[in-house]
């Protein structure tokens, strides 16, 4: 396997922010860093605000590590930003970013790709306002089926997203989901088993990592039982047929590759009872929190979640 030279300058890591997911974006923050300090690696802790500029401007040879989740995070803005001051950094370039944190450009993409996505709709608020509740709902009874999934079309951690069961849950649903932003995604709900995939690009390949499974004890992964300790069981790796695991990874590696992603990104996925994979949406900026997924598969792999930071931030430097 290829290796890269060890970056020797300081690893910035970006955590914080102004999103709704700040509190998780801080606690990815602190761990990676503190994992890349057990490492031997120089690391400055930074929020992204108006002192950030001047920070890089007095450093010789930085690596950015950016792990802000949401808005301005994972939309590109940063990583534009980041390029503009010649700053490398981990994770996917700025066009990357947008394609996989837009969902109503990411699941086309992925399909053309060949992979399964749900039956589903892009609605602006304009639209759902302009021509009337009423009739938009009937059409998507006929076209997506309950129950039906809403959600906004550029959020994470499901924040605004609702399982809708019968017609009259639909407005309040969309409301919530335009609460986030002014597109929302209605699309048919996958009954089955919650997987997330990994990928991580170390050595000069991409790999995936095992399947971790998502269990809530609630039944919904919501923003609670994504970020409550003991919420959710996951099981690391996923107990899955030989072939059925490498159909997940294989999906999760062909949506890094179609949607350009790099060093690092997680397939969130269905596993529908006959052991066939459904793609749902790709973070090319994942949570590292102590619950979040790519740590989990991480260590399910047998790897060291220290060492891989640190390569990731090798390979961003080279």
């Amino acid at each position: 396997m290829a290796t890269t030279a060890t970056h020797n300058g300081p690893i910035v890591v970006l955590a914080g922010g102004l999103s709704h997911e700040r509190e998780v974006s801080l606690r990815s923050g602190r761990r990676v860093a503190q994992a890349l300090r057990d490492q031997g690696r120089q690391v400055i802790e930074a929020d992204v605000n108006a002192e950030l500029v001047g920070l890089f401007e007095t450093l010789d040879n930085p690596v950015a590590f950016p792990l802000l989740h949401g808005g301005v995070g994972e939309d590109g803005g940063l990583q534009q930003v980041l390029e503009l001051l010649h700053v490398r950094y981990v994770g996917s370039t700025p066009e990357a970013s947008r394609r996989s944190f837009n969902k109503a450009v990411c699941a086309p993409l992925a399909a053309k790709a060949g992979i399964a996505i749900p039956k589903r709709a892009v609605l602006p608020h304009d639209m759902f306002r302009e021509l009337g509740a009423q009739h938009l709902i009937k059409a998507l009874g006929r076209h997506v089926g309950y129950p039906m999934m809403v959600k906004p079309a550029q959020s994470g951690s499901a924040l605004g997203a609702s399982k809708v069961e019968v017609p009259a849950e639909v407005p309040q649903a969309m409301v919530a989901a335009f609460a986030y932003g002014d597109v929302a995604i209605v699309e048919e709900f996958i009954s089955g088993r919650e997987m997330a995939a990994a990928v991580i690009e170390v050595g000069g390949a991409a790999q995936a990592l095992p399947i971790v499974e998502i269990q809530p004890n609630s039944g919904v992964y919501d923003y609670t039982a994504r970020y409550t300790a003991g919420a959710t069981r996951f099981i690391a790796p996923a107990e899955l047929d030989a072939d059925v695991a490498a159909a997940c990874a294989d999906m999760a590696l062909a949506a890094h590759r179609e949607l350009g992603l790099r060093h690092i990104s997680r397939t969130d996925l269905i596993l529908r009872d006959d052991g066939t994979p459904v793609f749902i949406e790709v973070n090319s900026a994942p949570g590292m929190t102590e619950t979040s997924l790519v740590p989990l598969a991480v260590e399910a792999a047998g790897l060291d979640f220290g060492s891989i930071c640190a390569q990731l931030v090798d390979a961003a430097a080279a």
